[in-house]
């Protein structure tokens, strides 16, 4: 399948690479429950079933099972190196995964020069609702001090998650900061301009994110709380059909959101 491809009035071919870690279990479950995806293919570098084919195979099981686009929430390592493949066998790609280096971000824009590629840090429609209110509440409370704190699971690698940089990003376009400071200890008063930014790692938390903004004598908090990673799975299987048969370029979950549905 190759961008701009018609695939209106079928159900939309996907690969799921990961397929036997945490994202790729839920994103297989609630596919299986719908009836516009069919998956073709599922990888993952360990614990191949009888379902589960063997991710250094990917190349040559893209131009076998040749699906509409690919789904990956795997690690900044192998997500650029299936990015890869998939400009290779000309495939679409929905990437969730977070945590990547200047370099393996600049990997994965270049292979969105080629085949469309949307890659977003959270799924969460909830949270594309938390961006937008934390937009406006920053514009509108332009003195007033913010602080991010995000909670995840203790097996999350890397802090602060992709979402809370997001929303980081999103402050620091609506106003002009002094940096970002990241947890405190000992004699460090706070100055003005700067963001708090706090990460916390317990339990099976599956993601929480708070940004305060304080001033006036008055406290305004806006939390968002995931209750299950089947929120993030949903969104991305959403981004996939939506992704499938667009033109070559960079999208983001708010395309999805708010794009138009012709291709």
């Amino acid at each position: 399948m190759s961008a701009g491809d018609d695939v209106r009035g079928r159900p939309i071919r996907i690969a799921i690479t990961g397929a036997t870690g945490r994202m790729g279990g839920e994103l297989r479950e609630l596919a299986a429950d719908r009836d516009d995806l069919n998956v073709v293919l599922a990888v993952a570098r360990s614990g191949q079933g009888e379902e589960i084919e063997d991710a250094a195979d990917l190349p040559s099981l893209l131009a076998e099972r040749d699906p509409d686009v690919l789904v990956d929430f795997t690690g900044p390592e192998s997500s650029v190196e299936y990015a890869a493949a998939c400009v290779e066998a000309g495939v679409p790609v929905v990437v969730g995964t977070t945590g990547f280096s200047e370099e393996q971000q600049s990997a994965l824009e270049d292979a969105g020069e080629s085949i469309p590629l949307l890659k977003a840090a959270n799924f969460s429609r909830g949270i594309a609702g938390l961006r937008r209110a934390v937009r406006e509440a920053v514009a509108a409370l332009p003195d007033y001090d913010i602080e991010v704190t995000e909670t995840h699971h203790n097996g999350k690698r890397d802090a602060p998650s992709g979402t809370a940089n997001t929303i980081l990003d999103d402050i620091e376009a609506e106003r002009e900061t002094t940096g970002r400071v990241h947890g405190r200890e000992g004699d460090q008063p706070r100055e003005a301009g700067e963001i708090g930014v706090h990460a916390r790692r317990a339990g099976d938390v599956t993601g929480e994110h708070e940004v305060l903004l304080a001033g006036n004598h008055e406290v305004l908090s806006l939390t968002h709380r995931a209750g299950s990673r089947g929120v993030f799975a949903a969104g991305a299987l959403d981004a996939a059909v939506w992704l499938a048969g667009r033109e070559a370029g960079r999208y983001d979950f708010s395309d999805v959101i708010g794009g138009s549905d012709e291709r």
